[in-house]
C-alpha cells in the first residue's frame, strides 16, 4: 500500500504533538493555521521595527539638519551601510558575546570620535551626512 504525502504529513504532526505534549486547541490569530499566524506577527514586528528605525533616525538628524535634509540622508543610504547594520544587529542579538563585542565596538567608536577634535569630527560627519543627502542628484 503506497501512502500519500499528506497522510505521512499528518502522521508526523501528530507524533511530533503526542511526543512534546501538544494540545488541540485553537492557535490564537487570526488565522486557523499557525504557520499562517507566525508568519504576520513576523511581519507585523519586522515592519513595525522598519517604521520605528526610520523615525529615530530621522529624529537624531532633523534637529541639526532640518526634515527634508535628515529624510534624504536616510532615503540614500547605502547597501554597504544597510548591510554592515544588519550584520552587526544580527551578531548583537545572537548571543551574550556578540552584544558585548558589538556593543565595545560601539562604545570605543564613540571614544575615538570624541577624542578628536571636536569641530573635525563634526566636519567629518557633517561632510559624510550631506553628501549622502545629495547622492541622488
Amino acid at each position: 500500500m503506497v501512502r500519500h504525502v499528506k497522510e505521512m504529513g499528518a502522521d508526523l504532526v501528530e507524533n511530533t504533538r503526542e511526543a512534546t505534549g501538544g494540545r488541540e486547541e485553537n492557535v490564537p490569530g487570526p488565522s486557523t493555521n499557525p504557520m499562517t499566524n507566525i508568519l504576520l506577527a513576523d511581519l507585523m514586528i519586522r515592519a513595525g521595527s522598519y517604521v520605528m528605525r526610520d523615525a529615530i533616525e530621522r529624529g537624531m538628524l532633523r534637529g541639526r539638519y532640518g526634515r527634508e535634509t535628515a529624510r534624504e540622508m536616510i532615503k540614500n543610504k547605502s547597501l554597504g551601510q544597510q548591510a554592515i547594520s544588519f550584520a552587526l544587529a544580527k551578531v548583537a542579538t545572537r548571543s551574550l558575546p556578540g552584544a558585548l563585542l558589538v556593543g565595545g565596538g560601539a562604545l570605543a567608536k564613540t571614544i575615538f570620535d570624541r577624542s578628536q577634535k571636536r569641530r573635525k569630527s563634526r566636519r567629518e560627519g557633517d561632510r559624510a551626512l550631506i553628501e549622502q543627502a545629495h547622492s541622488d542628484e
